[in-house]
């Protein structure tokens, strides 16, 4: 049996007994808005006991567009973050894009997120290593399994060792994204805790020409396949309305669907780990 270690997000241990949920929109649209769906993921995590996580972006910072919608910024933004988990009880997660950033958002966040654009940029690693926070990377997609080792050694330089990686596809050509289910086997056997990003792996970048699209009906569906493939958590972005959504609307799974899905998804993890 892989050993792997117990990563702390927050009060919440990863550590395979059950799988991690990351959930939340793609940004921060509003202040009533976001407050308005994490309390109701809240309820829906409380009813199903799940062991999760609430996310949203401050920022969306790689947006396809200049006229594309961002977010409230880093200072209010994490401000707000820090709130609903302090209300909810629950660890927050966002992600950054600067050491800088990374020097605020943890002064408010319990899971600094490193997007898969950068995750090869070397001061961010370090500087997020350096908070104390735990630290989410997701692995670039043009990155192979294996290359996440050289991340983990920049994060053990500054002593971080609470740390998860995040599989979110691969580039196959142009505007498209595959997931090869075989990369979440490969990081768990390096000693790493592994999460998949259902949401973001099925981007169609650029697709619509100023904006992102995307097969969002399809998360659900490589979610449950990366679950049953072995992974220890899944992140999934979810709105009330994907199609009005401000950021990654094509990818998102309806808030009214995300109670079935990740109880589906949990009976899978008890399947895959019964006999483990």
């Amino acid at each position: 049996m892989l050993s792997l270690p117990v990563v702390k997000v927050g009060s919440v241990p990863v550590d395979g007994t059950q799988p991690l949920f990351i959930l939340g929109p793609c940004v921060i649209e509003s202040e009533e808005f976001i407050w308005d769906v994490a309390e109701k993921l809240g309820a829906i995590a409380n009813s199903l006991r799940l062991k999760w996580v609430f996310k949203a972006s401050y920022d969306k910072a790689n947006r396809s567009a200049i006229s594309s919608y961002r977010g409230l910024g880093v200072e209010k933004g994490c401000r707000i973050l820090a709130e609903i988990g302090a209300k909810l009880g629950v660890p927050v997660t966002t992600d950054v894009h600067s050491p800088e950033e990374a020097k605020i958002a943890a002064e408010h966040v319990d899971l600094l997120q490193i997007p898969a654009f950068l995750s090869r940029q070397t001061d961010l690693i370090l500087t997020a290593g350096e908070t104390g926070r735990a630290v989410n990377v997701k692995k670039g997609q043009f990155m192979a399994p294996w290359d996440v080792k050289n991340i983990a050694e920049k994060l053990a330089t500054v002593g971080c060792e609470n740390f998860l990686f995040t599989e979110r596809g691969t580039t196959f050509g142009y505007q498209n994204l595959v997931t090869d289910m075989r990369s979440l086997y490969w990081m768990r056997e390096l000693g790493y805790r592994v999460i998949f990003d259902a949401t973001h792996s099925v981007q169609r970048p650029g697709g619509l020409g100023t904006t992102t699209g995307g097969d969002g009906k399809l998360a659900p569906v490589l979610a449950r396949a990366a679950v049953a493939a072995g992974c220890d958590g899944v992140f999934m972005e979810t709105h009330p309305n994907p199609a009005k959504a401000l950021s990654d609307g094509p990818n998102q799974v309806p808030m009214s669907d995300i109670a079935q899905v990740v109880e589906k998804l949990r009976r899978i993890h008890s399947l895959v780990t019964e006999d483990s």
